[in-house]
């Protein structure tokens, strides 16, 4: 396996097992912002970068919808023009429709309103199947399942992270203006019903902090992105 080649201030830190886990363990501990943590087996393409946000929490997140965003990019440049790759809000990377894998969000508090120490985005997706029944499921696939053979795993994990580098400094740069239409234009399930927890209705958009706005018989109802962070 190659050496990875990332941005400056990105620093590659290769793991045996659970990299989404290795980076909230090094975060903890105090590791720079930038560290790439990565596994690259047989079947699964496993990353997480550290932030360190200087941004309220509610903002921060962010970084989340940033690097969808960015993937979508790193494989679009990659991957046969036929492969289509959209974002489900709740962090579901889809190929052709089809679940192919998600990202996940942890940070070092779930306090809104406060700048926390570090952010950490993890990122898994299926190369191959995992087993015959995936093949068959109409809403789970795999790279390797839809004409991305050709597709360097290496290559795509330092195109994810170039690629979220570039939409990072056009948010520093823009604000969130240029990332909200990037997204909105690839988000899966739009007008369509969602359950999230307690919360039923139609997914009719984003607010401009990414909030899922959700509306029903009630009316309309945010659900912060913050409620995807994970214990």
């Amino acid at each position: 396996m190659k050496d990875l080649s990332l941005p400056p201030l990105f620093t590659a830190c290769p793991v045996a097992d659970d990299p989404f886990g290795a980076a909230r363990s090094k975060a903890i501990q105090g590791c720079d912002a930038g560290l790439v943590t990565y596994r690259l087996g047989a079947d699964r393409m496993q990353a997480a970068i550290v932030f360190a946000p200087e941004v309220a929490l509610r903002d921060a997140m962010a970084v989340l919808p940033t690097c969808g965003v960015g993937f979508q990019n790193a494989l679009g440049a990659l991957a046969p023009p036929e492969v289509g790759v959209h974002l489900d809000w709740g962090g579901t990377l889809r190929l052709n429709g089809a679940s192919c894998g998600h990202l996940r969000a942890a940070a070092a508090h779930h306090i809104p309103e406060e700048e926390p120490d570090w952010l950490v985005i993890g990122l898994d997706v299926r190369i191959w199947p995992e087993n015959a029944e995936t093949g068959q499921n109409p809403d789970q696939t795999a790279l390797m399942s839809e004409g991305c053979a050709d597709v360097d795993v290496s290559d795509l994990l330092e195109a994810w992270v170039r690629h979220t580098l570039v939409w990072i400094n056009r948010w520093n740069d823009e604000g969130l203006a240029p990332l909200h239409k990037a997204w909105t234009g690839l988000a899966h399930g739009v007008d369509q019903p969602v359950t999230r927890g307690a919360v039923s209705g139609d997914f009719i958009g984003v607010d401009e902090r990414f909030g899922m706005l959700v509306r029903n018989a009630g009316g309309t109802r945010m659900i912060p992105l913050t409620d995807l962070l994970e214990t």
